[in-house]
């Protein structure tokens, strides 16, 4: 059966949220970054997103709540719980385990060894409408925690084998998402926060 991979891609999309303000939520909570988290605002949180925080990240949470600039922070808002100002996460993806790029290596090789020529226009928007895809779901299970400006950003692990790690989505310019390790192993979210969030793969 042939996929549809412009109404997979469309239907992908849908998985992203606006994080705009909603006036009925700042007139019912106030500025919801100020309100101090709780563990029932998590289990709510985590219940309706259908993951369980990491651990680290969870403490973090409930011992600091939403004080820091530069992170994407939890709240509850127009469409639910989510992180505030974040639109890349895709939280239709939440839920399915994180892929270890190893997993779609060779998947990449071959869709670019197949692209069309650019002259045969249905051909190639179909072949990238299967890009879009494929890159969407490279995300899956990580929510974008933290944006580094010029398409840079990383990732919170939240489901699958490497939940609690973080990771460098560095597509704008080299084309990967890579691990944060800068001791040869993986960084937790507590060592990241404590060493500044500046930690990048080179």
């Amino acid at each position: 059966m042939k996929i549809d991979w412009r109404a997979e891609y469309l239907c992908l999309l849908d998985g992203h949220r606006s994080g705009v303000l909603d006036p009925d939520v700042m007139r019912r909570d106030g500025f919801p970054l100020e309100r101090r988290l709780t563990e029932t605002d998590l289990r709510e949180a985590e219940g309706e997103l259908g993951i369980t925080f990491p651990s680290e990240y969870r403490e973090h949470l409930l011992r600091q709540g939403n004080p820091e600039r530069g992170l994407n922070r939890l709240w509850r808002g127009p469409q639910g719980w989510g992180w505030y100002g974040d639109t890349r996460t895709n939280y239709d993806l939440l839920t399915q385990p994180f892929p270890h790029p190893d997993t779609y290596r060779a998947a990449d090789d071959e869709l670019g060894e197949r692209e069309p020529p650019r002259e045969d226009t249905e051909a190639w928007e179909e072949w990238d409408h299967e890009c879009g895809v494929r890159e969407e779901r490279k995300t899956a299970g990580a929510v974008y925690i933290q944006e580094g400006g010029c398409g840079f950003a990383t990732l919170l692990v939240v489901t699958g084998p490497h939940r609690g790690e973080m990771w460098f989505d560095g597509r704008a310019t080299c084309d990967q998402i890579l691990p944060l390790r800068p001791a040869g192993r993986p960084v937790s979210f507590a060592e990241w926060f404590e060493r500044g969030r500046k930690l990048t793969p080179w």
